[in-house]
């Protein structure tokens, strides 16, 4: 099992507005006391039994947790640390200040096929670098896809929200129902054996909609 920090992350941090919510994580922006460095603080709500539905199980959260430590990426968010108390795990994870991909769209209401292409490059080397160490999204939507900062003139991607990513072993056939329907490639809705594949259908109507 995974051991994270059995610790009170109000410590360490501190907490403070709401930037979003989940079924079950609540994401808020934080400041490490030690370096007045600004985090984003996202709150899972630990499952209480393996028989309940609410909140997310621990094996789940520790799957999120180890795949975001192996990964570091320009175009991906960065795990800084995690701690736990008996109802939540807490990560504290880059902050990436600049919104979401498509409300940026949607102010500047419409893009060159330039500019369309700067960002579709950025989601694809996020993609083949998590595809390069065998890692899956699964839930890649533009509510997934943020800015780290909009008002430069030419902002960095990232893709963020890993709660649904798995690490694909090819000798062992993975199965699952889940994702935003909108998104998702045919064999998930079909309950078809999953791979890296499966990302790339939801890049496809990403960039559809770009």
């Amino acid at each position: 099992m995974t051991t994270f920090k059995q610790e009170n992350v109000d410590e360490y941090y501190d907490i403070g507005e709401e930037l979003g919510s989940g079924h079950f994580a609540v994401v808020r922006k934080c400041r490490e006391k030690s370096t007045g460095t600004e985090f984003a603080a996202k709150f899972i709500k630990k499952r209480r039994s393996k028989s309940s539905k609410r909140g997310v199980s621990r094996e789940d959260i520790e799957r999120e947790v180890n795949i975001l430590k192996e990964i570091q990426h320009p175009n991906v968010i960065t795990l800084h640390d995690v701690f736990e108390n008996k109802a939540e795990v807490v990560l504290i994870l880059e902050l990436v200040a600049g919104g979401e991909l498509f409300d940026f769209l949607a102010e500047k209401e419409s893009l060159t096929e330039e500019q369309a292409t700067m960002f579709l490059k950025q989601i694809l080397d996020g993609v083949l670098y998590l595809h390069s160490k065998q890692i899956a999204h699964f839930d890649l939507k533009p509510e997934n896809i943020m800015l780290l900062n909009r008002t430069v003139p030419h902002p960095r991607i990232k893709l963020i929200d890993f709660g649904l990513a798995h690490k694909i072993d090819f000798g062992n056939e993975f199965k699952n129902i889940f994702g935003t329907p909108e998104f998702v490639a045919p064999e998930v809705v079909n309950y078809e054996p999953l791979g890296l594949a499966a990302d790339m259908w939801s890049v496809g109507v990403i960039t559809y909609i770009l």
